[in-house]
């Protein structure tokens, strides 16, 4: 192919195009939350709600460790006298 002849794709190695089902459920997953995806439709078919729900999460480890990190404001109670802090 024109790719592999210009040094763009290593040998033997193809890409494939994503899915609309993916690209969609990408941008719903980067607009709304979940939750708010739910309570406006009635019928979501499965396979579309697993790809959003899958697109919801982060991708890179800095957003994963910022959101695992995330404090919300309530105390720990293992942090509070008598706690194993």
């Amino acid at each position: 192919s024109a790719a592999t002849a210009l040094g763009l794709l290593p040998l033997g190695k193809t890409q494939s195009p994503e899915s609309l089902l993916d690209i969609a459920a990408r941008k719903v997953a980067e607009k709304w939350p979940f939750q708010r995806v739910e309570e406006r439709f009635e019928r979501i078919p499965e396979p579309v709600q697993r790809r959003i729900v899958y697109w919801s999460f982060p991708r890179s480890e800095r957003e994963i460790c910022m959101y695992s990190s995330f404090n919300t404001g309530a105390e720990d109670p293992a942090a509070g006298p008598g706690g194993a802090a």
